[in-house]
């Protein structure tokens, strides 16, 4: 199990803060540019992994209508063209010209209410190479378990949130499921600041545990 250390690494940005959020109401979500077979795949992702966190999913979300959106595409250029996108977006235009520069592959956008919870995501792949040589549930399961908390920028360049069985499927690591779980405890906060959050993030994944044996 985790170390506290550990665990505050997760949500400790790369300028030296920390921020955890999660959720703070059902998720709603819709998916463009993909076929129904992967459409079902990525709402199949997202239905685990709220089941696992014992969040809930709804088919709409009274505010926004859906608060995540994913986006499948083979160009940055392309988000240009998305209806109302720069409505939603701030500075879209400059953000495609950064993520074209870099040649990035993925990207992300939260919002969140005021007492600091998730209230939407907006996730965006270009579909290179990498991203178009990854089965669907794997990439699914993958942007899923990143849209689910606000993770530090650096939480997994060094090691993805999935790890491969000896049959060869493509599964979320026991270790990372469990700090999801802990952070949608109902005892804890849907947002915090403080480091020493971690430390009680790590205690619950330790009584969950012990619950376990």
């Amino acid at each position: 199990m985790m170390e506290a250390s550990e665990v505050e690494r997760y949500f400790t940005r790369s300028d030296g803060t920390y921020l955890f959020a999660r959720w703070g109401r059902p998720i709603a979500p819709i998916v463009f540019g993909v076929e129904d077979a992967t459409l079902g795949v990525v709402k199949g992702a997202l239905e685990a992994v709220c089941a696992m966190a014992g969040h809930e999913m709804a088919e709409t979300d009274p505010e926004l209508g859906t608060n995540v959106m994913i986006f499948f595409f083979r160009d940055w250029t392309e988000l240009l063209d998305v209806p109302d996108l720069d409505r939603l977006i701030d500075g879209l235009t400059p953000l495609v010209a950064r993520l074209s520069e870099a040649e990035a592959n993925q990207y992300r956008v939260f919002r969140f209410d005021r007492e600091g919870a998730i209230k939407a995501c907006f996730v965006f792949l270009r579909m290179d190479e990498v991203l178009s040589a990854q089965p669907a549930e794997t990439l699914a399961l993958n942007q899923v378990v990143q849209s689910i908390l606000l993770w530090s920028d650096l939480a997994f360049t060094d090691r993805s949130p999935l790890g491969r069985l000896e049959d060869g499927r493509v599964v979320l690591r026991p270790e990372i499921g469990a700090l999801i779980r802990a952070g949608y405890d109902p005892v804890m906060p849907a947002m915090s600041e403080d480091p020493s959050h971690a430390l009680r993030l790590a205690a619950r994944m330790q009584v969950a545990q012990g619950g376990a044996q």
